[in-house]
């Protein structure tokens, strides 16, 4: 029996496929799969996508249970995700990252959140070893095209209202399948870092919209693979944030925002040469730009978003990085209408912190 036909035959048992990107780390893995197979609401199936692993990872994802399907070599998350995502004939599909584990109320908390009209959800994310430090939450977009996950690094009083949201960050998600199965999945050109937030964006393009429910709880670790500054992780995110100017922005909206790119990437270059990655960075920076070229077409969705972000990031971050950029970056608006009714609120906080 076939991988696909495996996960279509389990689906009657639940209503969510689970997608695990892997490559190595299979002690990390099984902590994570014991955690999945110990929640309340049981998953349809598990799919293990096999990025190459040296480490036996496979194994320990077969021996506890998991459809494992090799990918042939370190293919990126994108491409993995997107495998396991069109093999599944679930309603839903959770998304985790394999230094992930859940509580095991995880899944019951998102699907009791989700209503009419939701395209996916996320929940709390804690930083791995604590209980209300906040790894992560819903992810926010400034002009500059660097991203913030909400919260980061924050204490944090678990809330048990939700919040509509415009982007779900890729660590550990749920998203409705016609949902990817209409935006194409992640954009694979990202390979690895960003093609979340690059979904993301598109789903506020096309009004899709989701939810924070702050009830689900999970910890990361992060970066465990390789290490959040090792330079193969800086020349992809870096690569990565001007590809995302260059796949989403109209040119209108490049021009209006130029300043703030060049501050930010500037920026966020800055601290990576802090963490001896500069060369990295500026390697990232110059695979984008030898062939950027900007593609996307105007949203006001989009610009509504991008203007609701950086308020909402100005408010609640605390980084360095984030007060030099709104100290060099000057206006917090792109310049949509206030009263276009296509650019309503992309964020709307209802006690969410």
């Amino acid at each position: 029996m076939s991988a696909s036909q495996v996960v279509a035959s389990e689906s009657g048992a639940g209503k969510v496929t689970v997608v695990i990107p892997v490559h190595n780390r299979a002690d990390l893995l099984a902590r994570l799969l014991r955690t999945v197979t110990a929640q309340t609401v049981p998953f349809a199936g598990v799919l293990a996508m096999d990025n190459g692993s040296t480490d036996g990872a496979g194994d320990v994802a077969r021996n506890l249970g998991c459809t494992v399907v090799p990918m042939g070599g370190n293919l990126g998350f994108a491409r993995a995700v997107n495998a396991g995502w069109r093999m599944a004939s679930t309603e839903w599909v959770a998304i985790l990252n394999s230094d992930v584990e859940l509580d095991r109320l995880w899944l019951e908390r998102l699907l009791e959140g989700l209503g009419a009209g939701v395209g996916f959800a996320t929940g709390l994310i804690l930083q791995h070893g604590t209980s209300d430090i906040v790894d992560g939450t819903y992810d926010l977009v400034s002009r500059s095209g660097c991203a913030w996950r909400a919260g980061h690094g924050q204490r944090i009083g678990i809330s048990r209202s939700a919040a509509r949201i415009g982007i779900a960050s890729g660590t550990a998600c749920l998203f409705r399948r016609s949902v990817l199965e209409q935006l194409g999945g992640f954009d694979e050109r990202y390979g690895s870092y960003m093609e979340d937030v690059d979904l993301g964006l598109r789903c506020v393009r096309t009004g899709i919209g989701g939810i924070y429910v702050p009830a689900a709880i999970a910890w990361h670790r992060g970066s465990a693979t390789f290490g959040r500054w090792d330079p193969r992780v800086v020349r992809l995110i870096s690569r990565n944030q001007t590809m995302l100017v260059a796949r989403l922005y109209d040119r209108e909206l490049v021009r209006d925002c130029l300043w703030q790119i060049f501050v930010g990437q500037i920026l966020w270059g800055a601290v990576a040469l802090r963490h001896g990655a500069g060369f990295a960075w500026f390697a990232g920076k110059w695979e984008a730009l030898r062939d950027f070229r900007v593609e996307g077409t105007k949203s006001e969705r989009l610009r509504k978003f991008f203007d609701d972000s950086e308020i909402e990031i100005r408010k609640d971050s605390r980084d360095p990085f984030w007060r030099w950029y709104f100290r060099l970056a000057g206006r917090s608006s792109t310049g949509a209408p206030a009263n276009t009714p296509a650019a309503e609120p992309a964020i709307t906080k209802d006690a969410a912190h």
